[in-house]
């Protein structure tokens, strides 16, 4: 998006609720900021630097007047349409006049009046109103937002930090807004048993419903309105980010598709999470692979689907396969589980340190023993566990069409001591709770089923598939564990009273800068699956484990 200037303490634009309100920039007029300070910028973006001039470069933390004459600066020109001098009071001008340009020609907002808020430190939080016309047809827009100033790095002056969620929170560096007919038509999604399914009703699926439109909107039949929408940039779809509607001026005719969900499911997982912003669950039929629940805490990313975090120790189910496959490890026998065990020039350690002394594997894998699954790293070739993810349980294969984009696993060819600490979820490995959800499936059921939302009967599609199964006495040692996990092992506590054939792994992963680590939890209990994970939740079995069971128990 063109070349910016590096700006240190760089922090993303939020969205923020404005307090009090502190003025309101008049057109023309303002905060008579451009007045006052008109020798900042001109209309061609132009700057006469301190370095230029032989001035002292200015440094040190914003002052308050700093921060509120350069946002007054940049609210006034955006409102007064001087597009110019809007970029010019950013460290990004020409992806500031790019984005404003658009703003007006592209999504055709008209009639801007800008209200700004009470400073927090560097950020100063706005409020914005404006007019949306396309033709005869016309709606009002208000949204919030929020901007931060920063230092140039050449001469000191305060900037705004240009990103392009300042124009609209929604906006990732790269996207535009766009008004004009939907490039989609719009669905309505259904349950399974065929009620509508709402973002109002069910907060968490609202990213699924845009990967449902974008997917199957020309295909459902609809036909399409006119909107005002988001269309993501080359860095937004290659996160998988749906094309997003803000405001529809006329609505268009929805075509329906059918989902897997369970409405009552539905709503006890929405309930799971509620409070929990950092809280992801997937809950599924292990036996077809339709997923009945899906719910995020923070509804704006839908971390349960497109997740990519470390599992921990919930990967110890399929690294517990390949050992019992190649005869390093069984159930019954005796298996090292010492307190510490290097590899790769690095030292690993369990949980408080502890040990376990003539144990079996069953013993270690309840209590989530680290180093009986990394003392086996000599043992093992650096593709060893790459290959038993795809063959077996269908992950890091990239394949996988369930209806709205997805991340389907990683667990990449590693080697010396990231190698070993792949053994236990660490290292290069990547999961999200659908993937999780589905190893456990992938247990209970005895193969691969790939998860789907939308029934593969709908489009035609072909699901991913498993090139092999484990072998029964594999499958049967795995089992075991799981089940004694549940019932007398790291997982016992959650799984209290959720009876039935049941089966769980606990898991906390480690992520730099985190005072906690990740929370995990996968489990089976029937012919349903679950996982969940709670981000900087501490242990598995304290954080995610709960929200789990309480979905296994509320399926019945």
């Amino acid at each position: 998006m063109g070349s910016r200037r590096a700006a240190a303490g760089r922090r993303s634009t939020r969205p923020a609720v404005i307090g009090s309100v502190a003025a309101v920039v008049v057109a023309g007029a303002g905060f008579g900021a451009y007045a006052m300070y008109g020798g900042v910028g001109d209309a061609d973006g132009g700057r006469t630097t301190a370095a230029a001039a032989g001035e002292k470069v200015k440094s040190g933390p914003l002052t308050a007047a700093e921060v509120t004459s350069t946002a007054q600066r940049f609210l006034t020109a955006w409102q007064r349409g001087d597009v110019a001098g809007a970029a010019a009071a950013t460290d990004d001008a020409e992806a500031a006049k790019a984005l404003l340009t658009g703003y007006t020609k592209d999504a055709r907002v008209k009639d801007v009046a800008l209200t700004p808020g009470t400073p927090a430190g560097d950020e100063v939080p706005f409020s914005v109103k404006a007019t949306v016309a396309h033709g005869e047809m016309s709606k009002p827009l208000a949204y919030d937002s929020a901007l931060t100033v920063v230092r140039d790095p050449g001469d000191g002056e305060p900037l705004v930090d240009w990103h392009a969620a300042v124009v609209h929170p929604e906006l990732g560096d790269g996207d535009k807004l766009v008004t004009g007919e939907a490039g989609d038509p719009p669905v309505e999604a259904l349950d399974r048993d065929g009620g509508k399914l709402t973002a109002a009703e069910y907060p968490s699926l609202g990213t699924v419903l845009d990967g449902l439109r974008e997917k199957y909107g020309e295909k459902a039949g609809g036909t399409p309105g006119i909107e005002l929408r988001v269309v993501r940039g080359k860095e937004s779809k290659a996160a998988k980010a749906s094309d997003k509607t803000l405001l529809e001026l006329s609505a268009g005719t929805p075509g329906t598709v059918k989902t897997t969900l369970d409405p009552a499911l539905q709503a006890a997982a929405e309930q799971q999470v509620s409070g929990k912003a950092r809280a992801s669950v997937v809950l599924m039929r292990a036996s077809t692979g339709e997923i009945l629940a899906v719910a995020n805490g923070g509804h704006g990313f839908n971390t349960a689907f497109q997740g990519s975090l470390a599992p921990g120790s919930t990967m110890k189910v399929v690294t517990a396969s390949m050992l019992i496959e190649k005869n390093l490890a069984s159930m019954d026998e005796k298996h090292p589980c010492p307190k510490y065990f290097s590899y790769g020039g690095w030292k690993f350690q369990n949980d408080d340190e502890f040990e376990i002394k003539d144990g079996t594997f069953k013993a270690s894998f309840a209590r989530s023993c680290n180093t009986a699954f990394i003392s086996q790293a000599p043992e093992l070739e650096n593709d060893d566990l790459t290959k038993q993810a795809k063959e077996v349980f269908g992950l890091s294969m990239n394949n996988w069409t369930v209806g709205v984009p997805t991340f389907d696993g990683s667990v990449p060819v590693q080697s010396a001591a990231p190698m070993a600490a792949s053994l236990i979820g660490q290292g290069g490995v990547r999961m999200n709770p659908l993937n999780m959800a589905s190893v456990a499936a992938t247990v209970k059921s005895g193969s691969f089923h790939q998860p789907y939302l939308v029934p593969p009967s709908v489009d035609g599609r072909k699901l991913a598939t498993a090139s092999r199964t484990m072998s029964a006495s594999t499958l049967a040692q795995l089992r075991e564990m799981m089940s004694y996990t549940a019932a007398a092992g790291t997982a016992a506590g959650a799984m209290a009273g959720v009876g039935g054939d049941a089966g769980a792994k606990t898991g906390s992963a480690e992520v730099d800068n985190q005072e906690k680590p990740n929370g995990w939890f996968t489990a089976y209990k029937g012919d349903l699956a679950a996982a969940g994970v709670v981000q900087q939740g501490g242990h598995g079995s304290e954080s995610a484990g709960p929200i789990v069971a309480a979905l296994l128990k509320n399926a019945g």
